[in-house]
C-alpha cells in the first residue's frame, strides 16, 4: 500500500515542511532577540522580535494552509490521531505568535518584558512538541514520503 501523500506539492515535493522551517526560524530568533533586549534594553533587540513575528506569522499562515491542505486531502492523514495533535499544537502556536505581535507593538520595555518574553518561551516549547510530532507523521507514518519504485 503506498503512503499518504502530500495534496499540497510542487513537482511531487510537499509544501508544508517546505515552509515550516521559516517561521520556526523566525519563533525562535524572536525568543533569542527577546532574551537579549530583556537584558540589554537596546531597543534595536525589540525591534528584531517584531520583524521576526510578523514575518514569521506570515509564512506561518502559508504553512498553515499548506498543512490543512495534506490534512484534509488524505483521509489516512486524518486517521492519524499524531496529525490532529500536530496541527492543533502548530493552530496555538499560530495564535500565541499573532498576539505576541500585538504585544510587541508596544512601545519600549513593555513589548518584550514580561509578556513577550514568556509568549515567545511558551511558543519555542510548544515548537519542540509539533516539531517532534511532524517529525512522527514523516518517519514513523510515512506521511509525504514518496514510496520507492523499482
Amino acid at each position: 500500500m503506498d503512503n499518504p501523500r502530500s495534496t499540497a506539492s510542487i513537482a511531487g515535493h510537499p509544501i508544508h515542511p517546505m515552509l515550516v522551517t521559516i517561521p520556526i526560524a523566525c519563533f525562535v530568533g524572536t525568543l533569542l532577540t527577546d532574551i537579549a533586549y530583556w537584558r540589554t534594553a537596546e531597543m534595536t533587540w525589540a525591534n528584531f522580535s517584531a520583524w521576526l513575528l510578523t514575518v514569521g506569522v506570515i509564512v506561518a499562515i502559508l504553512a498553515a494552509i499548506a498543512g490543512l491542505t495534506d490534512f484534509l486531502g488524505d483521509r489516512r492523514i486524518r486517521a492519524q490521531p499524531t496529525a490532529w495533535l500536530h496541527m492543533a499544537g502548530n493552530l496555538i502556536v499560530l495564535v500565541l505568535s499573532f498576539f505576541n505581535m500585538l504585544v510587541h507593538t508596544r512601545d519600549a520595555w513593555t513589548s518584550v518584558v514580561p509578556t513577550g518574553l514568556i509568549l515567545s518561551a511558551l511558543v519555542v516549547v510548544i515548537l519542540i512538541f509539533t516539531g517532534w510530532l511532524g517529525w512522527a507523521l514523516v518517519y514513523r507514518h510515512h506521511v509525504g514520503v514518496a514510496d520507492e519504485t523499482t
